[in-house]
Parts: C-alpha cells; structure tokens; sequence
C-alpha cells in the first residue's frame, strides 16, 4: 500500500489527561478512510495533530510524505481541512471567501475562478454566491467550507464530522464528490461517530476499541466488513 498518512505512538496530554494514546495509524492513497468513535474520543483532536493545527505530546506523524512537525507548512499545502464547525467570514460573500482562500494558497486566478464556479454549481449554490456568508444555513456554509478545501487540489483531505448539518440531498452530493476525489488517487480522513454514515461513505474504517467512557483514543485499529472493498465504490 502506498501510505499518504502514518503515525506512530501519536499522543496529546493536556495535563492530567490524555486524549489520544500512542495511535498508530497507516492510511493509503485512494482510499477513504473512516475515523470512528464516539463524542469526546479524541477524533477532533487527532485530526487538529495531522493538519498542524495542534503540536502533539509525542510520537510522530506524516502526510503526504511529509513529517507535519519538520516541516508544516509544506505539509499543509498538500492538506484540505473542513472542520467540525465551519469558520468562515460573515461579512463576505460565498464567491469572496472562496476567492479569498484560493488566493492564500496561490492558485492561479483563471483556474481558481474555474473551479469555483464548478463546485459552487455542484453544490446548487450558485444562485447565492453573491450573498453574505452570514445568511447561509448550516448546511450551505458546510458546502462552503467543503469547497474552499477543494480549491488548491489538495492530495489529503481531512474532514471531521463532515455531515452534521446536511440534508440528505446534500450528504449524497458530499459522498459523491468525496468518491471522485479519491478516484484520483487522492486520500479523505474522515471522522465520524455515527456508523451508519461511516459504513456508507468508506472504504476502510479504523474503530476505536473502547473500554470505558473518556478512554483516550488509541490503537490498535479493527477493518469494518461493513464498508465496501474497493477504493471509493
């Protein structure tokens, strides 16, 4: 298997506790991957480790081919990241924010243009992309935040709680576009504690093993035979 994302004894300690616990964790290109568990597991934590946003206690982690705590930035350049709760700027329109983030990524302006305008169709947002972000739903500024992972082409995409706040019109487009970009042998990470949604969007699930309420999140991981066995099926 061709790994995009490892990490070894990866763990995070905020004083007394310990919310993740030596993980280790090998996700391959082309696969979309499911980080399940429950509320307070430590997914959200795990995921903010992969994508530089939180420095780890110990252990190690690569994406992408790169070490995430040599060299982060590289590292990120390569790394989309839709957070649980989408962060956006209210006082932009849709189409200002995603220009926005284009440009912090340095896309090319004409291809940038490009590709907004196709997922801001796919997404039926078109027709509001000139209105401000703060009269957006829940659902829509998930689109949104979606879309703006999706601009620089990255080759990881990391996605925590990706469907909460999704009708289910849009959560079959999400799984739609989520499967397309894996048939290009690009990676998703996505986290979620709902089974059912795993078992639908992913290839390959890593289950947290629980043994009590508040355990950490750690390994080892177990396969799902519930998922399908092709890459993005």
């Amino acid at each position: 298997m061709d790994l995009v994302l490892a990490t070894r004894l990866l763990t995070k300690r905020y004083s007394s506790l310990t919310a993740v616990e030596d993980l280790d964790l090998d996700v391959g290109a082309g696969e979309l991957f499911g980080f399940l568990g429950p509320n307070g597991a430590g997914k959200t934590t795990t995921i903010k480790m992969l994508v530089g946003l939180l420095r780890p206690t110990s252990g190690s982690a690569r994406v992408a081919g790169i070490d995430i705590l040599v060299e982060p930035e590289k590292a990120k350049a390569r790394i989309g990241y839709v957070p649980d709760a989408a962060t956006l700027y209210d006082k932009l329109s849709a189409r200002e924010f995603l220009e926005f983030s284009g440009d912090l990524y340095h896309v090319e302006r004409v291809r940038r243009d490009r590709r907004i305008e196709a997922l801001l169709k796919f997404f039926g947002l078109q027709d509001r992309a000139n209105d401000f972000l703060s009269s957006y739903s829940r659902g829509m500024r998930q689109k949104v935040s979606l879309t703006a992972a999706l601009l620089h082409d990255p080759q990881v995409l990391f996605l925590d709680e990706p469907t909460v706040g999704l009708d289910p019109l849009s959560a079959r487009q999400m799984k739609d576009i989520l499967q397309d970009f894996c048939k290009e042998g690009k990676t998703v990470f996505l986290s979620t504690h709902i089974l059912e949604i795993a078992e639908r969007m992913c290839t390959r699930l890593g289950r947290e093993l629980v043994r009590s309420r508040g355990s950490p999140m750690r390994s080892p991981w177990a396969s799902c035979s519930g998922a399908p066995s092709s890459p993005c099926s």
